[in-house]
């Protein structure tokens, strides 16, 4: 998987907007967008509503943004679906290690100052740089 058409502009345009819907999230409705509380809470909480309508924005919208052209899908040719799988499974297991994933420490809990988050965003940025490095990813 590659970087397509990375530009400053659209890096600060799509930071802005993750900010601002976690921001406007908080405000209005008091609640963390952290995505695997959301997605824990579908089958645990009874206010399981607006958690489905976030997952299913999640999903429509990049959709959306790719069939119309204003996007483009970044490509998972040639990766082996076993390699995909178990990333997402390492995924899982990190953010239950973690006690929270990289939207709800590294964009929320940042924007909080809690230390937890700090420290937790630091861990996910050097598992990455590791990951990246032991196998060989960095282009």
């Amino acid at each position: 998987m590659t970087i397509v058409n990375f530009t400053p502009w659209s890096a600060l345009l799509g930071g802005m907007l993750i900010g601002g819907g976690a921001l406007l999230l908080l405000i209005v409705g008091g609640r963390i967008a952290g995505i695997s509380g959301i997605l824990a809470g579908i089958g645990s909480q009874p206010d399981k509503g607006w958690r489905i309508a976030f997952v299913i924005g999640l999903v429509a919208v990049p959709f959306m943004l790719f069939s119309t052209r204003l996007s483009e899908a970044p490509s998972l040719a040639g990766i082996p679906v076993f390699r995909l799988a178990l990333a997402g499974l390492l995924v899982g297991i990190g953010t239950r290690l973690g006690n929270g994933c990289t939207s709800g420490h590294g964009i929320c809990g940042m924007g909080r100052l809690s230390p937890r988050s700090m420290v937790a965003t630091l861990v996910f940025i050097a598992a990455g740089i590791a990951t990246v490095t032991l196998l060989g990813l960095g282009g």
